[in-house]
């Protein structure tokens, strides 16, 4: 039988006033009030070139590895599964007049996007991923990138 994970409180709390000021409109709107952006209009629907590791928009949490991103063709940035098991929290959305499983950050509590059952054989998931809701650091390959110290 499946047993649900208990919901744990995000470890990064902020007033709504705090969001508002730290994030800008399109990513509050995303992250706090579980919006959707316009498909194709992320710059990160397309599979990245460079190895890295994509966090969230709102705390820096890491989600998502760039070896893990596929191009679905939704309009939407595609990952085959989350950096680590406890990386995101699933529940069951009733937004729509299907239930779909919602994605939300486990650090601060935000709208990521939803998962769905038909991503690639490894898996079989698609993280259905607002851009809005990450930021992307490419890895160092070469010491010379890295910041000073």
């Amino acid at each position: 039988m499946f047993k649900r994970r208990a919901r744990p409180d995000p470890q990064v709390v902020r007033t709504d006033a705090e969001w508002r000021a730290r994030l800008g409109p399109e990513t509050y709107r995303v992250l706090r009030r579980s919006g959707t952006e316009a498909p194709g209009s992320s710059p990160y629907v397309h599979p990245s070139d460079s190895d890295g590791i994509y966090r969230c928009a709102g705390c820096a949490a890491e989600l998502f590895l760039s070896t893990d991103q596929f191009d679905s063709g939704t309009g939407w940035p595609s990952f085959s599964d989350a950096v680590t098991r406890d990386a995101a929290l699933i529940r069951t959305d009733f937004k729509l007049l299907f239930p779909r499983r919602e994605a939300t950050c486990t650090n601060c509590g935000g709208h990521l996007g939803h998962v769905f059952g038909d991503g690639p054989s490894s898996t079989g998931q698609r993280w259905c991923i607002n851009g809005a809701a990450l930021t992307f650091d490419k890895a160092l390959t070469d010491p010379a990138e890295a910041p000073p110290a």
